[in-house]
């Protein structure tokens, strides 16, 4: 039992994940998580 639920909270965890990922990418983000919101030197390596 203790591994199902564990295995649950695993899955659950990894599909909120990807599923924000897929969301900012369809919003446009060039560099999720990037704390200066891809204003920095890098968001123009993304673009590449």
């Amino acid at each position: 039992m203790v591994n199902f639920i564990a295995g649950a909270v695993i899955c659950l965890l990894l599909g909120l994940s990807i599923g924000y990922i897929v969301k900012e990418k369809k919003k446009g983000t060039k560099c999720i998580g990037c704390p200066m919101a891809g204003n920095c030197h890098k968001a123009t390596a993304c673009k590449k």
